[in-house]
């Protein structure tokens, strides 16, 4: 627990975030490889396939970072002597 709540912060950034740059990159795609436009089936290729692709690689991502920098701040130790302390 200890590792995972610090970085459940980074699942919904990382999803939304990366869902936005994957709308836009596949509207950028059907602009570029001039996909065909009947009916909008460039945008529902682009919003049930690549969106949600996007948002998955993305949480999935930021919720791994998130929990390696856990990590790494639980093998810190915080509580360090002053160092000029002589003990007597």
């Amino acid at each position: 627990m200890k590792i995972a709540l610090p970085a459940l912060p980074g699942l919904a950034p990382g999803a939304l975030g990366s869902a936005a740059l994957g709308n836009g990159a596949g509207l950028a795609s059907v602009e570029i490889f001039k996909a065909t436009r009947f009916e909008g089936d460039s945008g529902k290729v682009v919003f049930f396939t690549v969106t949600p692709s996007g948002a998955a690689i993305g949480g999935t991502g930021c919720f791994l970072l998130f929990s390696f920098t856990s990590i790494r701040d639980a093998e810190i130790v915080i509580g360090r002597a002053p160092a000029g302390c002589n003990d007597r």
